[in-house]
Protein backbone atom coordinates (compact mmCIF):
# COMPACT_ATOMS: atom_id res chain seq x y z
CA UNK A 1 0.00 0.00 0.00
CA UNK A 2 2.60 2.78 1.11
CA UNK A 3 5.91 3.10 -1.22
CA UNK A 4 8.28 3.59 1.29
CA UNK A 5 11.68 5.47 1.34
CA UNK A 6 14.23 6.12 4.22
CA UNK A 7 16.61 8.80 3.41
CA UNK A 8 18.38 11.62 6.01
CA UNK A 9 16.70 9.97 9.16
CA UNK A 10 13.04 10.47 7.57
CA UNK A 11 11.04 7.73 6.75
CA UNK A 12 8.60 8.95 3.64
CA UNK A 13 4.96 6.80 3.25
CA UNK A 14 3.76 7.55 -0.03
CA UNK A 15 0.07 6.69 -1.54
CA UNK A 16 -1.53 9.72 -3.73
CA UNK A 17 -5.11 10.59 -2.47
CA UNK A 18 -5.12 9.42 0.88
CA UNK A 19 -7.22 10.19 3.88
CA UNK A 20 -5.41 10.31 6.99
CA UNK A 21 -5.97 10.92 11.13
CA UNK A 22 -3.12 11.60 12.83
CA UNK A 23 -2.85 11.35 16.78
CA UNK A 24 0.42 13.16 17.00
CA UNK A 25 1.40 17.24 16.64
CA UNK A 26 -0.88 19.11 14.12
CA UNK A 27 -2.97 15.78 14.32
CA UNK A 28 -6.39 15.18 13.26
CA UNK A 29 -7.83 14.19 9.45
CA UNK A 30 -6.13 15.09 6.69
CA UNK A 31 -6.06 14.69 2.59
CA UNK A 32 -2.33 14.15 1.65
CA UNK A 33 -0.03 11.87 -0.74
CA UNK A 34 2.06 11.34 1.77
CA UNK A 35 2.99 10.81 5.83
CA UNK A 36 6.62 11.14 7.28
CA UNK A 37 8.01 9.50 10.41
CA UNK A 38 11.14 11.42 11.86
CA UNK A 39 14.20 10.62 14.15
CA UNK A 40 15.22 13.77 16.28
CA UNK A 41 18.88 13.34 17.40
CA UNK A 42 19.80 13.25 21.23
CA UNK A 43 19.32 16.55 23.18
CA UNK A 44 16.88 17.67 20.61
CA UNK A 45 15.74 20.99 22.03
CA UNK A 46 13.43 22.24 19.00
CA UNK A 47 10.57 23.67 20.42
CA UNK A 48 9.31 25.18 16.99
CA UNK A 49 8.09 22.12 15.48
CA UNK A 50 6.34 23.42 12.50
CA UNK A 51 9.88 24.87 11.30
CA UNK A 52 11.64 22.13 12.69
CA UNK A 53 9.41 19.61 10.46
CA UNK A 54 10.08 21.65 7.42
CA UNK A 55 13.80 22.15 7.71
CA UNK A 56 14.18 18.18 8.35
CA UNK A 57 11.60 17.36 5.22
CA UNK A 58 13.50 19.86 2.73
CA UNK A 59 16.51 18.71 3.79
CA UNK A 60 15.52 14.90 2.67
CA UNK A 61 14.64 16.27 -0.54
CA UNK A 62 11.09 15.10 -0.13
CA UNK A 63 8.56 17.70 -1.58
CA UNK A 64 5.22 16.51 -0.73
CA UNK A 65 4.09 17.67 2.84
CA UNK A 66 1.22 15.03 5.72
CA UNK A 67 0.82 13.98 8.19
CA UNK A 68 4.24 13.56 10.33
CA UNK A 69 5.42 12.14 13.77
CA UNK A 70 8.15 12.35 15.63
CA UNK A 71 11.04 9.82 17.44
CA UNK A 72 14.34 9.09 19.47
CA UNK A 73 14.40 5.85 17.42
CA UNK A 74 16.43 5.74 14.33
CA UNK A 75 14.70 4.79 11.02
CA UNK A 76 16.61 1.71 10.35
CA UNK A 77 14.69 0.20 12.64
CA UNK A 78 11.34 0.98 10.92
CA UNK A 79 9.64 -2.32 10.36
CA UNK A 80 6.45 -3.27 7.74
CA UNK A 81 3.92 -5.46 7.89
CA UNK A 82 1.81 -6.44 5.38
CA UNK A 83 -1.68 -8.95 5.59
CA UNK A 84 -5.16 -8.66 3.57
CA UNK A 85 -6.34 -5.38 2.72
CA UNK A 86 -3.70 -3.36 5.68
CA UNK A 87 -0.31 -2.41 5.86
CA UNK A 88 1.25 -1.44 9.26
CA UNK A 89 5.16 0.25 9.32
CA UNK A 90 6.19 0.69 12.93
CA UNK A 91 9.57 2.01 14.69
CA UNK A 92 9.81 1.44 18.24
CA UNK A 93 11.46 1.83 21.78
CA UNK A 94 10.62 1.71 24.90
CA UNK A 95 13.31 3.81 27.50
CA UNK A 96 10.24 6.08 28.46
CA UNK A 97 7.86 3.38 29.63
CA UNK A 98 4.25 4.26 31.00
CA UNK A 99 2.79 1.69 33.56
CA UNK A 100 -0.72 1.45 34.33
CA UNK A 101 -0.66 -0.90 37.55
CA UNK A 102 -3.58 -2.86 37.93
CA UNK A 103 -4.66 -4.46 41.57
CA UNK A 104 -6.82 -6.15 43.15
CA UNK A 105 -9.33 -3.45 43.97
CA UNK A 106 -12.13 -2.60 41.21
CA UNK A 107 -13.75 0.17 43.22
CA UNK A 108 -10.67 2.33 42.73
CA UNK A 109 -9.89 2.97 46.56
CA UNK A 110 -7.62 1.78 48.61
CA UNK A 111 -3.90 2.64 48.93
CA UNK A 112 -1.86 2.42 45.66
CA UNK A 113 0.64 -0.49 44.66
CA UNK A 114 3.58 0.36 42.59
CA UNK A 115 4.61 -1.51 39.96
CA UNK A 116 7.91 -1.10 40.99
CA UNK A 117 10.13 0.34 43.66
CA UNK A 118 11.18 2.64 41.84
CA UNK A 119 7.95 4.13 41.34
CA UNK A 120 6.81 4.41 45.06
CA UNK A 121 5.85 7.80 46.22
CA UNK A 122 4.24 10.40 43.94
CA UNK A 123 2.74 8.27 40.79
CA UNK A 124 4.87 9.44 38.57
CA UNK A 125 8.74 8.82 38.15
CA UNK A 126 11.38 10.75 35.90
CA UNK A 127 15.12 9.11 35.02
CA UNK A 128 16.63 12.45 33.80
CA UNK A 129 20.17 10.37 33.26
CA UNK A 130 19.37 9.46 29.72
CA UNK A 131 21.82 9.55 27.38
CA UNK A 132 20.01 8.65 24.57
CA UNK A 133 16.94 10.21 22.53
CA UNK A 134 13.46 8.77 24.61
CA UNK A 135 11.79 6.25 22.48
CA UNK A 136 8.64 5.63 21.06
CA UNK A 137 6.36 3.55 19.36
CA UNK A 138 5.00 5.51 16.53
CA UNK A 139 2.89 2.83 14.12
CA UNK A 140 1.06 3.70 10.86
CA UNK A 141 -1.67 1.45 9.66
CA UNK A 142 -3.19 1.89 6.66
CA UNK A 143 -5.99 -0.36 4.12
CA UNK A 144 -7.22 0.00 0.78
CA UNK A 145 -10.56 0.37 2.15
CA UNK A 146 -13.01 3.12 1.95
CA UNK A 147 -13.36 3.71 5.07
CA UNK A 148 -16.64 5.35 7.29
CA UNK A 149 -16.00 8.34 8.69
CA UNK A 150 -16.28 6.62 11.90
CA UNK A 151 -14.62 3.37 10.97
CA UNK A 152 -11.36 5.53 10.57
CA UNK A 153 -10.93 6.89 14.08
CA UNK A 154 -11.65 3.23 15.39
CA UNK A 155 -8.97 2.03 13.32
CA UNK A 156 -6.64 3.93 15.41
CA UNK A 157 -8.19 2.39 18.56
CA UNK A 158 -7.97 -0.43 17.18
CA UNK A 159 -4.12 -0.59 16.52
CA UNK A 160 -3.36 1.34 19.62
CA UNK A 161 -5.06 -1.63 21.48
CA UNK A 162 -2.92 -4.11 19.22
CA UNK A 163 0.20 -1.89 20.07
CA UNK A 164 -0.37 -2.21 23.44
CA UNK A 165 -1.22 -6.11 23.96
CA UNK A 166 2.29 -5.95 22.35
CA UNK A 167 4.41 -4.09 24.41
CA UNK A 168 2.73 -5.65 27.70
CA UNK A 169 3.95 -9.20 26.27
CA UNK A 170 7.70 -7.95 25.56
CA UNK A 171 8.36 -4.77 28.03
CA UNK A 172 5.58 -5.43 30.69
CA UNK A 173 3.72 -1.56 30.44
CA UNK A 174 1.01 -0.68 27.80
CA UNK A 175 2.79 2.15 25.98
CA UNK A 176 5.67 4.50 26.16
CA UNK A 177 4.91 8.29 27.20
CA UNK A 178 5.20 9.68 23.35
CA UNK A 179 3.37 7.13 21.52
CA UNK A 180 1.44 8.01 18.25
CA UNK A 181 -0.91 6.25 15.77
CA UNK A 182 -1.75 7.72 11.76
CA UNK A 183 -4.79 5.31 10.53
CA UNK A 184 -4.88 5.72 6.01
CA UNK A 185 -7.71 4.59 4.20
CA UNK A 186 -8.01 4.57 0.07
CA UNK A 187 -11.44 6.50 -0.79
CA UNK A 188 -11.49 5.01 -4.25
CA UNK A 189 -11.49 1.67 -2.67
CA UNK A 190 -14.48 -0.46 -1.53
CA UNK A 191 -16.26 0.88 0.84
CA UNK A 192 -16.39 -0.41 4.16
CA UNK A 193 -19.01 0.93 7.21
CA UNK A 194 -16.59 -0.97 10.39
CA UNK A 195 -13.46 -1.74 11.36
CA UNK A 196 -13.89 -3.53 14.42
CA UNK A 197 -11.67 -6.59 15.77
CA UNK A 198 -14.05 -9.10 14.08
CA UNK A 199 -13.99 -7.26 10.85
CA UNK A 200 -11.37 -8.25 7.81
CA UNK A 201 -9.59 -4.91 8.61
CA UNK A 202 -9.87 -4.67 12.05
CA UNK A 203 -8.49 -8.14 12.14
CA UNK A 204 -6.02 -7.67 9.54
CA UNK A 205 -4.81 -4.31 11.55
CA UNK A 206 -4.35 -6.43 15.13
CA UNK A 207 -1.78 -8.93 13.32
CA UNK A 208 -0.17 -6.27 11.32
CA UNK A 209 0.51 -3.84 14.07
CA UNK A 210 1.44 -7.24 15.92
CA UNK A 211 4.03 -8.19 13.97
CA UNK A 212 5.66 -5.10 12.91
CA UNK A 213 6.31 -3.64 16.45
CA UNK A 214 7.61 -6.83 17.67
CA UNK A 215 10.12 -6.82 14.38
CA UNK A 216 11.35 -3.11 15.62
CA UNK A 217 11.79 -4.27 18.92
CA UNK A 218 13.76 -7.34 17.87
CA UNK A 219 15.73 -4.56 15.57
CA UNK A 220 16.12 -1.67 18.22
CA UNK A 221 17.10 -4.34 20.87
CA UNK A 222 18.98 -6.44 18.96
CA UNK A 223 22.16 -5.88 21.22
CA UNK A 224 20.85 -5.22 24.62
CA UNK A 225 17.91 -6.19 26.58
CA UNK A 226 14.34 -4.36 26.15
CA UNK A 227 13.38 -2.64 29.28
CA UNK A 228 10.95 -4.50 31.34
CA UNK A 229 9.14 -1.38 33.03
CA UNK A 230 10.20 1.52 34.51
CA UNK A 231 12.38 0.13 37.17
CA UNK A 232 14.78 -0.44 34.04
CA UNK A 233 14.24 2.03 32.54
CA UNK A 234 15.93 5.44 31.81
CA UNK A 235 12.86 7.97 32.02
CA UNK A 236 9.04 6.59 32.20
CA UNK A 237 5.83 7.22 34.51
CA UNK A 238 3.34 5.13 36.63
CA UNK A 239 -0.05 6.17 36.78
CA UNK A 240 -0.59 4.79 40.10
CA UNK A 241 -2.93 7.02 41.37
CA UNK A 242 -6.66 6.66 42.28
CA UNK A 243 -9.95 7.89 40.99
CA UNK A 244 -13.00 8.13 42.93
CA UNK A 245 -15.34 5.70 41.45
CA UNK A 246 -19.22 6.18 42.08
CA UNK A 247 -22.23 4.00 40.15
CA UNK A 248 -23.84 6.18 36.99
Amino acid sequence: MFEATRRDGVCRLVRPNTRWLSTGYAGGESPADAAFNVTVPEGWPETDLDAYIERRLSAAGFDERGPTLLTGVGQEHARRARFGPVEVVATAGVSNPAELPIDDDPSGGGDASPASDAAAGDGRVERKDRDDPVGTVNVFVGTTRALEPGALPNLVAVAAEAKAATLLAHCGAPGTTTDAVVAACDPAGDPVTFSGSATEVGNAARVCVRDAVRASLDSRYDAEPIPRGVGEARYGVVADDRATVSPV
